[in-house]
């Protein structure tokens, strides 16, 4: 007589690999979805605003060795732990919190991401949000109920914010899940969502849109915590609070005037975010960094840094004619550094997804 078994997960991934994906991200008014900024902030409703971008970010589960975890991405040496051991302050120490979260021994995780890493476009997040989508879609096999767009975004924010060691934002993860192009509002509430969402631009033209925008990576990676950590400080501190304050206005009034198609209001509010963010902190951009921001103000163009600078990304937006002069002048300044160069990018509206 044959014993009754309950299926588990491995018993999924040994008939079929479960494939999903999430866009990464451009930004700006991030460290205002931190909890830390926007609950005391409450009263000016913070804002930040990001643009979810055909970079994405794909992973794969399939079966593995009984009792173990092994993930493997793209920029990071492989890594194979006992499940009840894997370290969560590893490298990969996020993906291992959410197989650990899920259960999921005995899985090979892979991580494939078509942004450069560390690039300060949101990549981790990303992964989180795919990795999250993807073990859903093992459990909803399993006859389990799929988890929501929306608990997705906080699952993958909580576990983050769980083992990072700092403070973590949340409008990465709303990027990768709902793709598009929205502002975040942040008004502080305890009951219900704690953010609002804003479609700043239609999909109908989000690929006109793709045409007001360029992305260079400058060659080096980024890391975000230090200037994080030390927004985090000074704010708590009392000290630089002022340019919060500023900061707010500025991303407010940039998505207010790109929602009404008014670029010449938008740049302008654009370009003193990032010099309100300079003048906090000047190491959030390296030398070609500043070369690529002095030249798109001289192209009549907005620059700002992605995520929290410090290497990484510069993007811009400005009107048609501008973007394709600043191309030709950021193709020039990126040439001089091994590895810079620039992203070809449209415009995600499908958010996270399942590839198979």
């Amino acid at each position: 007589m044959t014993e009754n078994r309950k299926i588990d997960f491995r018993d999924i991934l040994e008939t079929e690999e479960i494939e999903t994906s999430a866009p990464n991200r451009i930004d700006m008014g991030g460290t205002l979805d931190i909890g830390t900024f926007f609950y005391p902030l409450r009263h000016l409703v913070p804002c930040t605003f990001n643009i979810a971008i055909n970079l994405r970010t794909k992973v794969s589960l399939r079966p593995f060795q009984k009792g173990m975890v092994k993930i493997s991405s793209k920029g990071f040496k492989s890594a194979t732990y006992p499940f009840e051991h894997a370290p969560f302050d590893h490298p990969l120490g996020l993906m291992f919190a959410i197989a650990s979260y899920f259960k999921a021994e005995g899985t090979h995780i892979n991580i494939e991401s078509s942004s450069p890493p560390k690039s300060a476009l949101g990549g981790s997040s990303a992964a989180a949000v795919a990795l999250i989508a993807a073990f859903s879609e093992t459990y909803k096999k399993m006859g389990a109920i799929p988890l929501p767009r929306s608990k997705i975004a906080l699952l993958a924010h909580a576990v983050e914010q769980s083992v990072a060691g700092v403070p973590c934002g949340l409008q990465d993860q709303l990027a990768a899940v709902y793709g598009g192009v929205n502002a975040w509002f942040w008004p502080g509430e305890v009951k219900g969502s704690c953010y609002k969402r804003k479609i700043v631009i239609k999909k109908k033209i989000h690929t006109d849109f793709a045409r007001h925008l360029l992305l260079a990576y400058c060659g080096i990676p980024h890391e975000s915590k230090q200037i994080n950590s030390r927004w985090i400080r000074q704010f708590v501190s009392g000290k630089q609070r002022n340019y919060w304050y500023e900061i707010i206005e500025c991303v407010k009034t940039f998505v207010k005037s790109l929602s009404d198609g008014n670029y010449e209001t938008a740049l302008v509010s654009m370009n003193r975010e990032t010099a309100l963010r300079r003048r906090m902190t000047p190491e959030v951009l390296d030398e070609m960094g500043k070369k690529l921001v002095d030249v798109a103000l001289k192209c009549e163009c907005g620059a700002r840094f992605t995520g929290a600078g410090g290497g990484g990304c510069i993007w811009a937006l400005g009107e048609k004619i501008s973007i394709d002069r600043l191309r030709n002048d950021w193709r020039d300044i990126l040439g001089s550094r091994k590895d810079a160069r620039l992203l070809q990018i449209e415009i995600d509206s499908k958010g996270v997804r399942k590839e198979k």
